[in-house]
């Protein structure tokens, strides 16, 4: 019965009231641990572009990273995502692809991004999207939408930035009846030392509630580090262990909502050349 109950609590805004709901951004119920370092100078990995595109400015070296997610311990609320970065002397690329549901119901997303500095106080990026749902029975429906962000470097220790994803409101289906939400965010970054970065958050997603998320890393070694945050808006906690072994890293995650209960995640980052390892990033 709680399956069946969670199903419908995803699945309710595609069916009956099209018109009315927008469809929500699909991300991961961790995605405050994915993006997190974005906003640093020390802690940034091959997914913080993202939380904010510009991030890939300071993403120095090629790499790549896959996670994956089991919503609440059902397969059916599978989540996967696979990113690269390829940087160049014009710019870094990034590449992301994501997958959400299952056989009879499904969600994908492709994106191609660029970010590059500005000066030495800011940095600034784009990202276009191929999003597509596809439900058993029913056909599939496509779009294409944009996000954009830009970092501000105030000081040594603290950034801050702005990001938007989807702004003009892309819509699916022939005739056009479903709009998919956009998602408007604020965030600020404070690296007191190498070894501890502080992170807040506040997004407005169409339809929904001002969410504040915020949470921290604390590295013990230079192989082990430590992440945990909150999501204001329901409550959700989450927390993760890294580990980082010859230049790759392992991370395990879970996060918990009140009333749905757990949701377990892995992260892999490798490094794609020999100048690789993730803490020399933003260096």
């Amino acid at each position: 019965m709680k399956r069946v109950a969670i199903l419908i609590f995803f699945l309710l805004p595609l069916f009956g009231s099209w018109k009315i709901i927008s469809q929500t951004v699909r991300r991961p119920i961790s995605s405050p641990y994915l993006g997190f370092g974005a906003y640093s100078n020390h802690h940034l990995d091959v997914f913080s572009f993202e939380s904010n595109q510009a991030a890939l400015a300071k993403l120095n070296h090629a790499s790549a990273g896959i996670y994956g997610e089991k919503r609440f311990f059902l397969k059916e609320l599978s989540f996967y995502d696979v990113a690269a970065v390829i940087p160049t002397r014009s710019g870094n690329f990034g590449l992301d692809a994501r997958y959400y549901g299952f056989a009879d119901y499904n969600e994908t997303q492709l994106g191609l991004a660029y970010g590059r500095n500005l000066g030495s106080q800011i940095d600034v990026g784009a990202q276009f999207n191929y999003y597509g749902v596809r439900i058993a029975g029913y056909g599939n429906a496509s779009t294409i939408n944009f996000e954009a962000g830009a970092i501000l470097h105030l000081t040594d220790k603290l950034n801050a930035g702005l990001h938007t994803y989807n702004p003009i409101g892309s819509r699916l289906g022939k005739n056009e009846e479903e709009k998919l939400a956009s998602l408007y965010s604020v965030a600020a970054g404070y690296e007191a030392s190498e070894k501890f970065f502080f992170n807040i958050e506040i997004e407005k997603e169409e339809d929904k509630p001002v969410n504040v998320n915020a949470g921290l890393q604390y590295k013990f070694l230079p192989q082990l580090l430590a992440r945990g945050g909150v999501s204001c808006a329901t409550s959700s906690m989450y927390l993760g262990i890294g580990f980082e072994l010859k230049s790759m890293r392992l991370d395990a995650t879970a996060s918990y909502h009140p009333q749905l209960g757990i949701t377990p995640g892995l992260m892999l980052l490798v490094p794609l050349s020999r100048k690789g390892g993730f803490k020399k990033d933003g260096n």
